[in-house]
C-alpha cells in the first residue's frame, strides 16, 4: 500500500536480478535530498506500508555497494518488520563514513527480504546440557 502523497512513479520493491534475495527499498524524498554527516543517521521514508502474512518477517538490510563505497549502514541490521505491523516502512539509515552523504529522492537505500518466523517456547531451568565448547564466549573457539 502507498502512503498519501508518496511518489507511486518510483514503482514497488523489485529484485534487480533473477538471483537476488532482497529486493530493493528507495528513499521517497520529493521535497529534496537529504544529507547525512558522518555519524548521523536518519529515518528515511520509503511511501510504502505493507502487510506481510503470518508465519513471515521482512528483515531490512544494508545495500552491500553502499555500505563499501560510502559507509552507509542501517544501525539495526537487520531490521525486523513483523507480521502484525501496519505502518510506514522507513529505514533507519547511518553514516559511518568519513565523508558527509546525501541521499536523494528514489535511491534505492536498502532491501528487504522475507524470512520464515519460528516462535519458540520458552521454559526456566536449573542447569544446562554440556557441550565442549560449554561457556567459552567471544574469541574462543580459535583465531580466524
Amino acid at each position: 500500500m502507498w502512503e498519501a502523497g508518496a511518489d507511486r512513479s518510483l514503482g514497488l520493491p523489485r529484485y534487480e536480478t533473477a538471483g537476488a534475495a532482497g529486493a530493493d527499498l528507495r528513499a521517497q524524498l520529493p521535497e529534496g535530498p537529504l544529507r547525512l554527516a558522518p555519524g548521523a543517521r536518519a529515518l528515511v521514508p520509503t511511501g510504502l506500508r505493507i502487510a506481510v502474512p503470518a508465519g513471515f518477517e521482512v528483515q531490512v538490510r544494508p545495500r552491500s555497494g553502499l555500505a563499501f563505497k560510502h559507509g552507509i549502514t542501517l544501525v539495526n541490521s537487520p531490521g525486523t518488520i513483523d507480521s502484525d505491523y501496519r505502518g510506514p516502512l522507513g529505514v533507519i539509515v547511518m553514516n559511518a563514513g568519513a565523508e558527509r552523504f546525501e541521499i536523494t529522492h528514489g535511491m534505492r537505500i536498502a532491501q528487504m527480504v522475507v524470512a520464515p518466523v519460528v516462535q519458540a517456547g520458552f521454559d526456566l531451568v536449573e542447569t544446562l546440557d554440556e557441550t565442549a565448547r560449554g561457556s567459552g564466549g567471544f574469541g574462543s573457539t580459535g583465531a580466524g
